[in-house]
């Protein structure tokens, strides 16, 4: 007897969650996208998995809260802009100085790139750590004194090269930088203009102490 093959009915695929990293990587980089421009406590599940096409059975099997999973989308973000600080601060091409500005300009370009929706995630979840779960209070710290570090380094490098005082303090001076670019982000997108971001780095360079001739 001939047995008949089986026919495969067409429809959506079965609601089940799939094995698959690239979707949990897929579901991160859509929480990112609009984490940046909502920030967490507005950004709603529902919306992000549509972003993506994944039913929300999968989301939970991939994380296991929208605590865990807005904690994935800062790593991820923190990875990836520590690649884009280390891209321009250890830029032996440049001075070390001209670095800064390199920087800030491929933030400016690509702030202007999304119509000035999108900020700073961390800058983001900062403004609303009072409404986030206690654990993002020392992530969020942990990243910033990251990106701190790596601008240090840069500007320590001015000061052997003899571009910055030798009393200056690196490590304040990077500080500064963080508090005061996270400022220019959020005027940045109220204005949707990049005039803030130039004015920060403009006033942060030229109030740098400088070597004496």
């Amino acid at each position: 007897m001939t047995q008949t093959p089986s026919i495969r009915r067409r429809g959506r695929p079965p609601n089940v969650a799939r094995e698959n990293p690239d979707t949990r990587a897929a579901l991160i980089r859509s929480g990112l996208e609009v984490l940046t421009e909502q920030g967490f406590s507005a950004a709603g599940i529902d919306g992000i998995l549509k972003r993506v096409g994944v039913p929300k059975g999968s989301f939970y099997h991939y994380f296991t809260s929208k605590e865990a999973f807005g904690r994935a989308v800062l790593e991820q973000y923190a990875a990836y802009f520590a690649r884009k600080l280390d891209h321009y601060l250890l830029d032996e091409t440049l001075p070390p100085l001209s670095r800064i500005e390199a920087f800030a300009t491929d933030a400016k370009n690509g702030m202007a790139r999304h119509g000035f929706q999108r900020g700073c995630l961390v800058g983001n979840l900062g403004q609303e750590v009072g409404l986030l779960p206690e654990s993002y209070r020392a992530a969020l710290e942990q990243v910033l004194g990251d990106w701190q570090q790596r601008l240090a380094q840069c500007l320590v490098e001015a000061q052997a090269l003899g571009v910055l005082s030798p009393d200056a303090d690196c490590d304040a001076l990077a500080d500064y930088f963080w508090i005061g670019w996270e400022g220019a982000v959020m005027r940045a997108k109220l204005q949707e203009a990049p005039t803030p971001l130039d004015t920060f780095v403009t006033g942060y360079l030229a109030g740098l102490p400088r070597q004496r001739e």
